[in-house]
């Protein structure tokens, strides 16, 4: 068995399960242990046998969230010395989360992994999956090498997450060799529409099958840039960035660089599932304030109040360290319209099926 490991986090989360068989043909020399919560062996076993790799890919149960990683003195030090990368993904994504919650997992989490790196004698690299969002409320260019700008935050969510990249970027400066990546919403495959759960922009499609007769509204500020990325640009850039020696160090934004509006996606969205346009526009304001209520949560497809503030939000991302290293693998970024075909037939043949919903309440 091979003793160059790499490590991940976020298995199998719906970037982890598909990132780990294509970091191991990437290095056909390497094996991958995943480390899952104990509660989430199982379901990390079976989704390990559906990749069918073998002895390459081992479930390790830990807990980042505590010392070691909840792993014992002889195993974290075997694995201490095998190691040659980490990919950490895991963390909470959820807009409505609770401070605690995300603290323990985004911030804590990120500590013993980190604490992990240092351990590792051998270490080549560290790829921490960060957001774009820790730009929080900032409107405006948001640049790769900015990061505290005195901004404040939408969620927990956001603001944790710029926490844990604050503690990623201090490890860099003691020697840990760092790419940091920085996601927008991540939707499904750009060819196939596949995606784990119908959340972010797909809260807009199911709005569309809650209303499907009757006039559209107009959902979406035509001024705020929405910003999505297939998930499959995501796992190629991830891949890209890992092998990349002049990416470490750097931060690199993997966002779509021309990004439509919010009142463009919906738009695109209404045309794909519906065949028509939005027909008036729903007024921001009153929109927010009727979210407040449970019923209309539910008119509107089980769309959380939460994620109404990204419709609304102008922002764009600098891509220029992203851009310097994808280019040099011939990599971009599909656009929306490219593959909003796809994303809206995925969503049509399960709209109905429980085990894409994303726990909206």
């Amino acid at each position: 068995m091979s003793d160059r490991t790499i490590l991940l986090t976020g298995f199998p989360g719906f970037i982890g399960a598909r990132l780990i068989p294509r970091l191991l043909a990437d290095d056909p020399g390497a094996r991958i242990v995943a480390l899952v919560e104990p509660r989430m062996v199982a379901r990390a076993e079976q989704a390990a046998a559906q990749l069918g790799l073998g002895e390459r890919l081992a479930i390790q149960a830990g807990d980042i969230t505590k010392v070691r990683m909840g792993l014992d003195g002889a195993t974290h030090e075997r694995l201490a010395a095998e190691t040659v990368a980490v990919h950490h993904l895991a963390a909470i994504y959820d807009l409505a989360v609770r401070p605690s919650v995300a603290e323990r997992v985004n911030i804590v989490g990120t500590a013993m992994v980190l604490d992990f790196c240092r351990a590792c004698p051998r270490l080549e690299r560290h790829n921490y999956v960060s957001t774009a969002y820790v730009a929080g409320a900032r409107t405006g260019v948001v640049l790769e090498t900015e990061l505290d700008e005195s901004q404040e935050f939408k969620n927990h969510y956001e603001s944790t997450k710029f926490a844990a990249e604050v503690l990623v970027r201090a490890s860099m400066g003691e020697g840990v060799p760092t790419t940091i990546y920085r996601p927008a919403i991540v939707v499904g495959d750009s060819r196939t529409g596949e995606t784990q759960k119908f959340d972010g922009p797909y809260y807009m499609l199911r709005t569309l099958a809650a209303l499907k007769r009757g006039p559209l509204p107009q959902i979406g500020n035509p001024d705020a840039l929405f910003n999505v990325v297939p998930v499959d640009f995501v796992i190629d850039a991830i891949v890209a960035g890992a092998r990349d020696e002049d990416a470490i160090g750097h931060t690199l934004h993997l966002t779509d660089p021309e990004p439509v509006s919010s009142a463009e996606i919906f738009t695109l969205l209404a045309r794909a599932y519906a065949g028509r346009e939005p027909s008036y526009q729903a007024p921001p304001a009153l929109l927010d304030q009727s979210m407040r209520l449970a019923a209309v949560r539910k008119l509107f497809g089980g769309t959380p109040r939460e994620s109404l503030r990204y419709l609304n939000h102008p922002v764009r991302f600098d891509t220029t360290q992203a851009g310097a290293v994808l280019g040099r693998k011939g990599l971009r970024c599909p656009r929306l319209p490219e593959y909003v075909g796809p994303m809206v037939e995925f969503f049509r043949a399960h709209e109905r099926d429980a085990a894409f919903r994303s726990g909206a309440r």
